[in-house]
Order: C-alpha cells, then structure tokens, then sequence
C-alpha cells in the first residue's frame, strides 16, 4: 500500500505543529483504522521531557473521536531523511490495537518511503492482551 500525496501533505502538517522546544525533533503520525477513517498527530514535548509521541496523539484521536480499536495502518515521518521507527512505548501502543494485517510505514521528512513493517516484525515476541489473566 502506498502513502498517497494527501496523506503526505497531512503529515507534513501535523509535523509542523509538532512542540519540541526541547529536543527539536518533531515527528507526525497518521493512523488509518478498518473503516478507513484516518486520523493525525503530532508529538507534544513537556519539561520533564515525558511527552507525548506522534502515535500516541493519533491513536489518541482515533479512538477519542470514533471508538475505533482497530488500526489497518500508521504511518511515521520524522524531520529528515533518517529512519524515525516508533519508540519502544509507540510499538506497545499500536500493538495493543493492531491486527495482524496492519501495516506500519515509515516516511522521510520529504514522504519517501523508507521503510515498512508488519507488527511482528516491528515488536517481535510481543505481549498484549491475550497474555493476561481472563
């Protein structure tokens, strides 16, 4: 699946209003969940430096918005041409609304697709709400 234009423009956007007084890192996410619906975010840095990341805002939104729990895509762009992977938090987080059809992209700060992957290969051996206790 590829990132469209939109969706590029979307990020880039998001990215923009990205606050990172403090690493000057800003990063964007777009989330899609199975209905198609897509929803963006942004990273929002605070002084003691436990802020929130561009996949938590748009997993934020998505289920503050629709309810949806269940994402068929997230796609990550960082500043640069560098590969921007989700934190190890981010790769919990979309792992507990992941199916094990969803895709995760990561783009350039241009939109160029670096890198793609399936949520095993992203969080390998990874826990979720099937290891607890019922």
């Amino acid at each position: 699946m590829s990132v469209s234009h939109t969706e590029i423009e979307r990020l880039i956007a998001a990215r923009d209003r990205a606050y990172t007084p403090y690493s000057n890192h800003p990063v964007a996410a777009l989330v899609e969940d199975d209905q198609k619906r897509q929803f963006t975010g942004c990273n929002v840095e605070i002084a003691n430096y436990k802020g929130l990341c561009a996949e938590a805002s748009a997993i934020a939104s998505m289920v503050s918005q629709t309810g949806s729990t269940a994402l068929a895509r997230v796609v990550v762009m960082g500043p640069g041409e560098a590969l921007c992977t989700p934190c190890g938090d981010c790769r919990q987080r979309i792992r507990e609304f992941a199916t094990p059809d969803t895709e995760i992209v990561v783009v350039s700060g241009e939109g160029e697709v670096l890198k793609r992957y399936s949520m095993d290969a992203l969080l390998p051996d990874s826990f979720g709400p099937e290891n607890l206790p019922d």
